[in-house]
């Protein structure tokens, strides 16, 4: 239980840091009011967009009103609740007391609720996420054991030296060269495209329908950096474990290879491999930023990217926190994994 508070105590204070930084970022964006009213915008226009933006007011009261907004107990007026539409429990009179969904503004050019629209967003960068670390686990496991069983054979030198490459691969570098490969020289024998997303939509009908292949470049796109990680720390973690005694006494024993490895060696291994593969989820979701936008995915990091394009900054300082929000989830995912995995470790 203190370790829970004091994780906790940690990821607010971290998540506190990201909210200042995006409100200081978000004051060095310009006129939030001319980009809301455009270039025509009148003088009364744009001093009821700064009151409705709480820019008539001074840059520590705007924080704390941005602060407000985005936390998930405020207090409101129900004015305010109503014009911004909150959801969540309220209590009150004239100042309410809100338990509520964050409220993360409005998209400067669809008028949307920016939460809305990375809720949208996110179904794709998790699908294309989970998808990229599955291949990423169920591949990178599998090499890592017969690199560490098959020590010193053509096997492990070549697991080894692809690792190395793919650790020091970036992912955007990557994405351009397998889409330029896979989605145009062989595209006549892959039938694989070069944008597309998970659902498309048929232009005669209007009618959604599936497009698996459309995953397959980005999902394998995204998943090499952390195969290569995972395939590493397995190999190193196998080969330590199989130089225990237990290992020599379960052979004595007479049990098969198959049994030592699977049921009593890799258990043991996966320790720092479960680490990894928690850490690189976070990753994978950052990562996505660049790979979405290169295969046309649509997800947060497309979103993001193309709200950036056309500067409607409170889809990307929304894009910005909730990505935040995500790590710490994640983090202490594998906090908890690691500690059940490992039950001596008390701290």
């Amino acid at each position: 239980m203190p370790h829970i508070l004091k994780k906790t105590g940690y990821s607010l204070l971290v998540l506190l840091g990201v909210v200042l930084l995006i409100f200081l970022m978000f004051q060095a964006f310009g006129d939030p009011a001319r980009l809301v009213a455009g270039q025509t915008g009148d003088k009364r226009t744009m001093d009821n967009i700064r009151k409705d933006l709480y820019l008539d007011q001074p840059k520590w009261k705007q924080f704390f009103y941005y602060l407000n907004d985005i936390s998930p107990l405020g207090f409101h007026s129900a004015d305010d609740i109503e014009k911004k539409k909150l959801r969540g429990f309220f209590l009150g009179n004239k100042i309410k007391i809100c338990l509520k969904l964050p409220y993360l503004g409005r998209s400067y050019q669809t008028k949307k609720e920016v939460g809305s629209i990375l809720m949208d967003a996110l179904p794709g960068t998790m699908v294309l996420a989970i998808t990229a670390m599955l291949f990423a686990c169920i591949t990178g496991i599998f090499l890592g054991v017969m690199a560490a069983v098959k020590k010193d054979s053509w096997l492990d030198h070549t697991a080894v030296l692809s690792s190395i490459a793919g650790i020091s691969a970036p992912s955007f570098f990557m994405a351009i060269i397998i889409a330029y490969l896979f989605a145009v020289i062989l595209h006549p024998y892959t039938g694989l495209t070069l944008t597309g997303s998970l659902f498309e939509i048929d232009e005669v009908t209007g009618e959604k329908y599936l497009q698996l292949k459309n995953l397959v470049l980005p999902a394998f796109t995204l998943g090499i950096r952390p195969l290569a990680i995972i395939t590493q720390l397995t190999r190193s973690s196998m080969l330590d474990v199989l130089g225990q005694d237990y290992i020599r006494t379960a052979y004595a024993k007479g049990l098969s290879q198959r049994q030592v490895i699977f049921r009593h060696a890799l258990p043991n291994a996966l320790n720092p491999v479960i680490t990894a593969i928690t850490g690189w989820f976070a990753e994978l979701l950052a990562g996505a930023f660049f790979v979405e936008y290169i295969f046309g995915w649509k997800g947060v990091g497309k979103t993001t990217v193309d709200a950036l394009e056309k500067l409607d900054y409170p889809v990307v300082t929304g894009a910005v926190l909730f990505s935040a929000c995500i790590f710490i989830l994640i983090n202490f995912t594998a906090d908890y994994l690691y500690r059940k995995a490992d039950p001596r470790i008390t701290r």
